[in-house]
């Protein structure tokens, strides 16, 4: 099996993008409240009890690598998870880590 470098190199560019991104502790819990369904920013601070301005630099981080989405509802604005490879990578983390099995 042949694998074409350029396309190699361009996925390895991709995976490492994702990866760089989910490798902070606070957008992993924030990642891992979103990978729930969406929330709007107070619902983040309470569920992370991840402050401002730290919460509003996380949340730029994640939409910037296009890992999630807002949503605006009159005043409110909701986030939540738009690549599919990440949810699918939280949702991993989640059964390693989070579940009572451990």
């Amino acid at each position: 099996m042949s694998i074409n470098p350029q396309k190699m190199e361009r996925s390895i560019e991709q995976a490492y993008a994702l990866t760089t991104a989910l490798a902070n502790k606070n957008r992993l819990l924030l990642l891992c409240q979103l990978s729930a369904g969406e929330l709007n920013v107070t619902e983040l601070e309470s569920a992370t009890g991840i402050r401002q301005p730290t919460l509003s630099q996380q949340i730029g981080v994640l939409r910037e690598q296009k890992i999630i989405q807002s949503r605006r509802d009159g005043k409110n604005i909701y986030y939540s998870i738009s690549n599919p490879v990440a949810l699918e990578m939280i949702q991993l983390l989640y059964q390693h880590f989070c579940t009572s099995k451990r």
